[in-house]
């Protein structure tokens, strides 16, 4: 089916839901000064807008691109080491990097820190990027991504007296929500793509939680496609420069691989959300002693 004509930059319609429901819903939070879940919406914004611009560039000026990859490059470190400070000032983020499972601490200087976020921050943004290639798929796999968070921050609210969690939890629960009604038009055979507005802002969005959180090792483990998606293309480019032209993969991302070996969009949407889904659940166990029930 071509795919040519599609409407795309449909990620507008989710980042619009989303913020409609961070600012109602989560309005009580914002009047008692928690803004833990705009400094989230407004981080992943600068994401998308990023995305923006090279949609519009796309679409409207019929160019391959709006923004070279030096600039994107820069301007996703800075707001990656931005987003990072403003969280260490405001109380969210501490050097501690915790690590899921061992339920223990690496204690990092603040400029390693700074450093680990910044590159952690783009890698995870690009690799939420690169699954936006079937109908579906970004937004599938982000569904239980988004479900995780919005209960782990119930837990933190709940459970460990974390009312700065609570905005977090609307964010998370009005992301699942607004991505549940993308997939209407999104979901194969999509009417509509999220374009780089949308996929940027998921990753934005992924990240910002898991960092707002303090448990940024997480994205490891709830975001097993998008690492896999990643290191399948690190590994063709790899293997092809060493082997002269030789590809591991019959073509990357992973997800083209798979696609080439017969896969439906329709399967692919069900085998890598229904993965996430299962290593969102085991990302529980992991983090289950960071958010002890007392």
């Amino acid at each position: 089916m071509s795919k040519q004509g599609t409407p795309t930059m449909g990620g507008l319609m989710f980042i619009g839901a989303v913020t409609v429901v961070l600012l109602t819903v989560g309005l009580p939070e914002l009047a008692e000064g928690w803004w833990s879940g705009v400094m989230v919406l407004a981080f992943s914004m600068v994401f998308g807008a990023i995305g923006f611009v090279d949609d519009y560039a796309k679409v409207k000026k019929k160019r391959n691109t709006g923004l070279t990859a030096p600039q994107k490059f820069l301007l996703q470190v800075a707001a990656a080491i931005a987003f990072a400070v403003l969280l260490r000032y405001t109380g969210y983020l501490t050097p501690n990097l915790y690590i899921p499972f061992l339920n223990t601490y690496l204690i990092l200087p603040w400029w390693v820190y700074m450093v680990f976020s910044a590159f952690a921050i783009v890698a995870t943004v690009n690799a939420v990027n690169l699954t936006d290639g079937a109908d579906g798929l970004a937004a599938g796999v982000t569904l239980p991504v988004a479900a995780f968070f919005a209960g782990l921050s119930a837990w933190g609210l709940y459970f460990w007296q974390k009312p700065e969690y609570g905005p977090l939890a609307i964010f998370s629960a009005g992301l699942f929500g607004a991505l549940v009604g993308f997939l209407l038009y999104n979901f194969y055979p999509a009417r509509v793509f999220m374009g780089d507005t949308g996929s940027l802002f998921l990753g934005g969005a992924v990240c910002g939680l898991a960092f707002a959180l303090d448990v940024p090792l997480i994205i490891l483990v709830v975001g097993v496609v998008y690492v896999a998606e990643a290191l399948s293309d690190v590994i063709q480019v790899a293997y092809f420069k060493a082997t002269h032209g030789k590809r591991f993969f019959r073509m990357a991302p992973l997800h083209h691989h798979f696609e080439m070996n017969g896969w439906s969009e329709r399967k692919l949407f069900c085998v890598f959300g229904g993965i996430t889904a299962l290593f969102c659940i085991l990302a529980f166990a992991g983090v289950a002693a960071r958010f002890p029930i007392i």
